[in-house]
């Protein structure tokens, strides 16, 4: 008979800082509903308050580790520093926000509760020790970003981005649950360190089906891969990226990101790095992850080049980005190459959040009210109108082309250091290659800026909130950039294998 677990058992003390913005978030919805409606800042300066919250207790408990609600969730190192991660782009995207709703007319209230929600489906599988928890967080990540990919309603590509971002990640959603049915069925078991206990026994008479695992792992990794947008599962991010509010796209661009890694990560090397079929010396979902690698690697840079609108450009980058961060998790699957790559994805996690959060706010400051105002053409001149905001996209395009002194380029520095230590030089020389691709669509927006003929935009969103935002993200690019010792010093504690993996 089941039994019921006593509160005490479930340790939540370890997962304050989800539960506390979960909390906060169901509680702001109540507030919002007495808060006049030309008054919608509160709410979102209370939303940010709760962020600030979770932060402060995030930090509190950096060092906490154990396991909450029965072993699906774990508190360590690396949930911690996923967090900041993902706090600090909810509170810039909350930024970015608060302005914009109002000059395009859609200042609602229930836009912060929902943005604080699926900051929490980002924290969650962060720290997901469990299949099933990956899946409930996946859910609450995604159902939030679906309303609000729509919430320019009724603008009908507003109103697209939400139905196909919807659709297809509703597809995703099943191939994860799937995979991770196929998986249960291989070793009877959900818990992810439980997976990799069972997986010692991979070739043996009574162990796990090695056909299963692998084609659980694949299952899983295409939900995912959605989730991060890698190549072929990438179709979806250029089209809703265009048509969100971009507050929405800039957040969703390094959030879901965050998370969907997040779950990546703690998938393949905590519950699966033992799957070597055969004489493998590496995981077996080493080789198709490195190929996924390259091929984002290619299409993102390639087809980034050709694209006019701002957001469409930098969906392709996002693509691109992906590419790398994918480059850290491969090498992940190289027997005691795991820690430093995951230190790498977690660095570059961390610069992307900040310079591309940067380049989507000096973006809004273009945009006009009726969401005209995104094509590269618009950038013509703004240094002759606004020269703070032309230096500060420039710092952002060096950063996201990884330019030294930029955080961009420490991020991309540490992936390649783990991707040559796990030996995999073809994906090594295929991202030095497409980033000097990648240099030419991200320059052409500094020369526009700087050369290009036109009496150059006023700027008028350039709004007290957007400028705040702009700040952050360029203090976070250029003190990562100059001063990497600032994050280093506090990845280098995060032992992800090492504490989970028996």
């Amino acid at each position: 008979m089941f039994e019921v677990p006593s509160v005490s058992s479930l340790y939540l003390q370890l997962a304050l800082p989800g539960i506390s913005l979960a909390a906060w978030a169901t509680l702001l919805l109540v507030i919002d509903l007495f808060i006049p409606k030309n008054r919608k800042s509160v709410t979102a300066w209370l939303a940010i308050g709760g962020i600030g919250f979770a932060f402060v207790v995030n930090l509190l408990t950096f060092n906490s580790s154990g396991t909450a609600f029965l072993g699906m969730f774990v508190a360590d190192s690396f949930g911690a520093f996923m967090n900041i991660i993902i706090l600090v782009g909810a509170a810039i995207g909350i930024l970015l926000s608060v302005d914009y709703l109002k000059r395009t007319d859609i200042e609602r209230g229930e836009f912060y509760p929902l943005m604080l929600l699926t900051t929490v489906g980002m924290m969650f599988m962060a720290s997901a020790n469990d299949l099933t928890i990956v899946f409930v967080a996946l859910e609450l990540l995604s159902i939030p970003l679906y309303v609000l990919a729509a919430f320019r309603a009724p603008d009908l590509k507003s109103e697209e981005s939400g139905m196909k971002y919807f659709i297809l990640g509703s597809f995703s959603s099943a191939f994860f649950v799937f995979g991770a049915a196929l998986i249960y069925g291989a070793t009877g078991t959900t818990n992810l360190q439980e997976i990799s206990a069972a997986l010692g026994l991979l070739g043996a008479v009574t162990g796990p089906s090695p056909f299963l695992l692998l084609l659980g792992a694949g299952m899983m990794l295409v939900g995912l891969g959605f989730k991060v947008a890698v190549v072929p599962f990438h179709a979806w991010t250029p089209d809703v990226y265009e048509g969100a509010p971009t507050p929405v796209t800039a957040f969703m661009s390094v959030g879901a990101k965050a998370g969907g890694f997040a779950a990546l990560l703690r998938i393949l090397i905590v519950g699966l790095p033992l799957l070597m079929v055969g004489e493998q010396t590496s995981a077996s979902w080493q080789t198709i992850v490195w190929l996924l690698a390259a091929a984002t690697l290619i299409l993102g840079n390639l087809v980034a080049i050709s694209q006019t609108n701002i957001k469409r450009m930098l969906a392709y980058s996002s693509i691109a980005h992906a590419g790398y961060i994918m480059m850290a998790v491969a090498a992940a699957g190289t027997p005691g190459v795991g820690d430093q790559a995951v230190r790498a994805a977690l660095v570059y996690l961390l610069s992307y959040t900040f310079t591309n959060l940067g380049a989507f706010a000096i973006a809004m400051t273009l945009e006009k009210n009726d969401g005209t105002g995104t094509d590269i053409s618009t950038f013509n001149g703004l240094f002759r109108t606004r020269p703070a905001l032309a230096i500060m996209m420039t710092v952002f395009m060096l950063s996201l082309t990884g330019i030294p002194l930029t955080s961009g380029f420490i991020g991309k520095w540490l992936v390649f250091q783990s991707t040559l230590s796990a030996d995999l030089v073809p994906l090594a020389v295929i991202g030095v290659l497409t980033s000097v691709v990648s240099a030419y669509y991200y320059i052409r927006i500094v020369v526009n800026m700087f050369f290009g003929e036109g009496a150059g935009d006023p700027a008028e969103g350039a709004t007290p909130y957007v400028n705040w935002a702009i700040y952050i993200s360029f203090a976070g690019t250029v003190l990562l950039g100059i001063i990497p010792v600032l994050v280093t010093t506090l990845s280098d504690r995060i032992t992800l294998v090492a504490a989970l993996v028996p």
